[in-house]
């Protein structure tokens, strides 16, 4: 089964994301970032990375689209 690109990207940045939430966690408890800054910032990752697997999954399905016309136009007989 092949992975598709709408997932494989959006789940390593997610990846990436909680990577970088967990070592941005004691900067948050100490005080030296606001919870508006890490809070906020990991709200609009997450909707940032939601909105590049939705266009991604967008883009797959007009290329399979495009594929499956291509392909039922070359299967056509010829009016030669």
């Amino acid at each position: 089964m092949k992975l598709k690109r709408s997932t494989v990207i959006p789940v390593i940045l997610l990846i990436y994301l909680a990577v970088m939430v967990v070592l941005g966690w004691p900067d948050y408890v100490r005080g030296a970032t606001s919870p508006a800054l890490y809070f906020g910032g990991t709200a609009l990752t997450i909707a940032v990375i939601v909105l590049l697997h939705f266009n991604l999954k967008k883009r797959e399905a007009y290329r399979q689209r495009r594929l499956d016309e291509m392909s039922r136009r070359n299967k056509a007989p010829r009016k030669d």
